[in-house]
């Protein structure tokens, strides 16, 4: 009753197939390890290997390049079904490549994409996003990290911060500015930067929730770049990185909404269990309505999720009424997993202040969903201007 729907017009057997496979493993090797790893502030290495044996990295990507092409679907399952161990720090940074190594696949050179691609989609390599800046957030027009053409190099100035996988990555996808007398959008270049170029440093965060993912601040102190690193056409890499944010905004949406669902399933299970005063916490109306109002949210996001990605997926109305769509799935996706998390936690009490439930790591990670990405705030606003509100 509480687990993901089967949906056929949404959904193929080929998806459930994969659907199926991909919780398997994740209930098998991610899911028992996820509170240690939490502890421990890592992951071993060697999941990225093991995870890509099934196909998971590479989905969406070039045969040529070691992937497996699929549609958008697939691409939301394995968000789903990532999301179903309740971690989203083993997913943030796994899955890291999925916002950064689409710009190397598709504005690369050749010979960039043969030497990279295939070696993060079979797990021996790690690839990371680089645009957050120190004082900068959201505002990627307003990024500072320069890059000056000196002969056949880019010399790299600058700071970036919040970089998921920041510490283990060997590859960054990077924003930079190009054209220093443009501060705005038509300023900016992509590039890919290896992380052991000399004057790279990196330092890891301390954060609140997803513990497992290291997350970094890069500094570029006249880092030398091949020219044969740029991604796309100097100065109009803007786009570039704005293209990026709507999947990696519904690829959370569809997170979100399993993480919500993650919570009504433990907080049901611990009200079916729990007695009080001779009588199950289910049997109390006030706990069964707050059920019912997490299942409200849970299927009214989902809901949203779905239709929005078959519009993405068969090109169904213009660009701003889907980048507009895009901002209200992830609005409501990450509320709905704001609430699910603190009702699961006052459901389970004392028990829910634990750490080594799901629905306390998740409630710690709430903020992270509602501010990656671009915050809810951000949302608002870049939806009301596609909307021509």
């Amino acid at each position: 009753m509480l687990d993901t729907p089967s949906l056929p017009h949404y959904f193929s057997a080929e998806h459930e197939e994969f659907r199926a496979s991909l919780r398997d493993f994740v209930s098998r090797e991610i899911t028992p390890h996820v509170h240690a790893w939490d502890e421990a502030e890592t992951f071993p290495r060697d999941l990225y290997q093991r995870i890509a044996r099934l196909g998971v990295l590479g989905i969406g990507y070039p045969e040529a390049l070691g992937g497996t092409p699929a549609d958008l679907f697939f691409h939301i399952i394995t968000a789903e079904e990532m999301a179903r161990s309740g971690s989203g720090g083993v997913s943030a940074s796994l899955l890291s490549h999925t916002i950064s190594l689409p710009p190397i696949a598709r504005y690369g050179s050749q010979a960039l994409q043969q030497r990279i691609v295939p070696a993060v989609l079979s797990g021996e390599k790690i690839a990371a996003l680089a645009v957050t800046e120190p004082g900068g957030g959201s505002d990627v027009a307003a990024l500072k990290t320069t890059a000056v053409l000196e002969g056949d190099h880019y010399v790299v100035n600058g700071e970036k911060v919040f970089i998921t996988s920041g510490m283990r990555a060997d590859y960054f996808t990077v924003a930079v500015r190009t054209d220093p007398a443009n501060q705005g959008a038509g300023g900016v270049s992509a590039l890919m930067i290896e992380a052991d170029s000399p004057g790279l440093t990196r330092t890891p965060l301390k954060k609140m929730g997803w513990w497992s993912s290291d997350t970094a601040q890069l500094r570029f102190d006249n880092v030398r770049v091949p020219v044969a690193h740029l991604l796309g056409v100097e100065n109009q890499g803007f786009k570039v990185f704005m293209n990026n944010f709507n999947g990696e905004r519904l690829g959370m949406s569809a997170q979100a909404c399993m993480f919500a669902q993650v919570c009504l399933q433990e907080a049901t299970d611990w009200a079916r269990e729990r007695q009080t005063f001779g009588q199950p916490l289910s049997q109390r109306q006030v706990i069964r309505h707050k059920l019912v109002d997490m299942a409200m949210k849970i299927e009214a996001a989902r809901s949203l999720v779905y239709e929005l990605a078959w519009q993405v997926e068969h090109h169904h109305g213009d660009s701003a009424h889907l980048v507009a769509r895009t901002c209200m799935a992830k609005i409501l996706s990450t509320q709905a997993m704001q609430f699910c998390a603190d009702q699961a936690v006052q459901i389970l009490g004392g028990m829910g202040f634990m750490r080594g439930t799901r629905s306390e790591r998740i409630y710690r990670e709430v903020k992270v969903m509602m501010i990656g990405g671009g915050s809810e705030e951000i949302m608002k606003d870049l939806a009301a201007r596609q909307l021509g509100i």
